[in-house]
């Protein structure tokens, strides 16, 4: 989630910090002060959580009016294209995971695809470097894959909706909203305001999202009319129409016009997928998480397998025992990420060694408690077989016990500051999540290997990791989810074992301070405040890198189901301006 100044409330081991904060994002959203942790929402029916309160108030509208879950998750999906630009889209893709009141689990893939024009040296100039700027991957016309959402929306309504909600009933709220406005919030004015020397840079962009250089103020009605007649399409026409209609057809057409890769064709043949959740138990409870093409499930299974084996509750949840343990997990487990990683469509990914508990064991025998290894010596290891972090996630959970845990993303915030000319959507960048020179770090930082390499119709891969654990009875504990980049991974990881080992509930869990190490580069983050000076010098002493420059990581959305009386708790992350909504 590059791009946010934020307001935090974080409680460290019960001390609760009022301090100044300095900014881990860039693109616009104020942040000024900590405050206590508070109570999740309570609601006894059905809950929203976003990071956003109006699509929140959206899904829950349909959950009162008899919708489920997955049409409720729909039409936040839509709402939140139109109230939180930076991430929310029709112009990008993501994951979807849902499980039903009868146990039954799947994981619905809508990924970007690369355009049929996409090979492996396309991002590369004649010297084999990486192009900058315009026409790279990351930013321009050129960044995008074909777009996904629409197609993901509609087969999850189809195949697991209630039947109660048709489509253009989950389109209007978000057609309504663009058409009719609403007050600008503060951090989507500042974070425009804050995007202008990008966002400027494209006629279109310009003109809707910057008022062509006048900006929108605070509590401003902001209308996007044309973004507001796409969404008339497709009520009237239904999904179909973003990928072979009017709208398929503007977005073809401008890509011609600014030397663009997607094609009218790579639109009609994009597809979404259903896919089979990857399982594992972590000390007895069941967690469900997303397959490939997003590396975030096997990850964190991988991490949370090898943690298994120590007894960190004992440790104590701010010691640096406990940092240390955590760090050597992510260590590994990142750097079988940039080895064996991809999509699954187009490579082999060892995924049942890589999440074997076996497996899990004899990483584990590698770390050392008096000692850090370095990254130089962890190399990827030998299983069985062998993200922007301007995302956005929702958790939705309805009054039967069904269940969404949804991320989807434009990867960059703004994505590739591209609006597609006469649609109103902004487009992703995600062709940079694809390693567009294996072994050179992308945009966050990551190594990635060729298993991720650009071809043709292949998916990148991602960090996206929503995820469900349950109790041991089977019934489900809690779902949750994150933006982040590659601090996706081991911000879910923290929020679970924060549950699991330290009995949080899900707005402590979220609200808890978090580090983060991704292999390369060798350094462990942290936020600010989160980490005490003596901890960081324990770390230190063991021979980790710790940065120099703290920051704050993720926007997670979480709901918990209480056991005794079933309320639904729902928690948004104080490092954002979510707000869950319930009834």
């Amino acid at each position: 989630m590059r791009g946010k100044n934020l307001i935090v409330r974080i409680s460290l081991a019960g001390l609760f910090i009022l301090a100044p904060l300095t900014p881990f994002f860039d693109g616009g959203l104020s942040q000024t002060v900590f405050a206590a942790s508070h109570e999740p929402v309570r609601a006894r029916r059905g809950m929203v959580a976003s990071t956003s309160r109006i699509a929140s108030e959206v899904g829950v509208d349909v959950l009162r009016r008899g919708g489920n879950a997955v049409d409720a998750s729909v039409a936040v999906a839509l709402a939140l294209a139109v109230t939180y630009p930076a991430a929310g889209n029709l112009g990008g893709g993501g994951f979807m995971m849902i499980r039903l009141r009868d146990g039954r689990t799947t994981a619905i893939d809508y990924r970007e695809m690369a355009p049929a024009a996409a090979h492996r040296n396309v991002y590369l100039d004649e010297k084999g470097n990486l192009i900058e700027g315009e026409g790279s991957s990351t930013l321009g016309y050129r960044a995008s894959g074909v777009p996904g959402t629409v197609a993901g929306m509609e087969l999850a309504l189809k195949k697991y909706g209630s039947g109660r909600f048709s489509w253009p009933q989950l389109v209007e709220p978000a057609r309504r909203l663009a058409a009719e406005g609403f007050a600008l919030p503060f951090n989507l004015s500042r974070a425009l305001r804050n995007n202008r020397e990008s966002l400027g840079q494209y006629p279109e962009t310009k003109k809707i999202l910057l008022k062509n250089g006048a900006f929108y103020e605070e509590g401003e009605v902001w209308r996007q009319p044309e973004l507001a007649a796409t969404f008339a399409r497709l009520r009237r026409f239904g999904p179909r129409e973003f990928y072979e209609g009017r709208t398929a057809r503007l977005i073809a057409e401008d890509m011609r016009r600014n030397k663009g890769l997607i094609t009218y064709e790579d639109m009609k043949n994009y597809v979404a997928k259903e896919r089979v959740p990857l399982r594992t138990t972590y000390r007895g409870f069941e967690v469900i998480s997303m397959p490939p093409p997003s590396s975030g499930g096997a990850v964190l299974i991988e991490m949370l397998n090898i943690l298994e084996g120590f007894d960190l509750r004992n440790l104590g949840w701010s010691s640096s025992e406990r940092y240390h343990l955590m760090t050597e997990a992510m260590r590994r487990s990142f750097a079988d990420r940039a080895e064996y990683m991809g999509d699954a469509d187009f490579v082999k990914v060892p995924i049942a060694g890589l999440i074997d508990k076996g497996y899990a064991e004899r990483q584990r025998r590698g770390i050392h408690l008096d000692r850090a290894s370095t990254s130089a010596e962890v190399r990827a290891g030998r299983p069985a077989g062998a993200e922007s972090e301007e995302t956005t996630h929702f958790t939705v959970v309805d009054s039967e016990g069904n269940a969404v845990s949804n991320t989807y993303t434009l990867n960059d915030s703004f994505g590739s500051k591209v609006v597609a000319r006469g649609t109103g959507i902004l487009l992703n960048n995600e062709m940079d999540d694809f390693a567009a020179k294996p072994g050179t770090p992308n945009s966050y930082g990551l190594i990635q290997g060729e298993n991720n390499a650009v071809a043709a119709r292949k998916r990148p891969l991602s960090a996206m990791t929503p995820t469900f654990v349950l109790r041991r009875d089977g019934s489900l504990w809690f779902a949750v989810g994150t933006p982040g980049g590659p601090t996706i991974i081991n911000t879910v990881l923290q929020v679970i074992t924060n549950v699991v080992d330290f009995d949080m509930n899900i707005q402590q869990a979220i609200d808890a301070p978090r580090i983060h190490h991704q292999w390369l580069p060798d350094e462990v983050v942290y936020e600010p405040f989160g980490m005490s000076a003596d901890t960081s010098r324990s770390l230190e002493k063991r021979g980790h890198r710790i940065t120099a420059r703290p920051r704050y990581m993720g926007d997670a959305q979480g709901i918990m189901i209480e056991e005794r009386t079933g309320v639904r708790l729902g928690a948004s992350d104080p490092r954002n301006f979510g707000e869950p909504v319930g009834y």
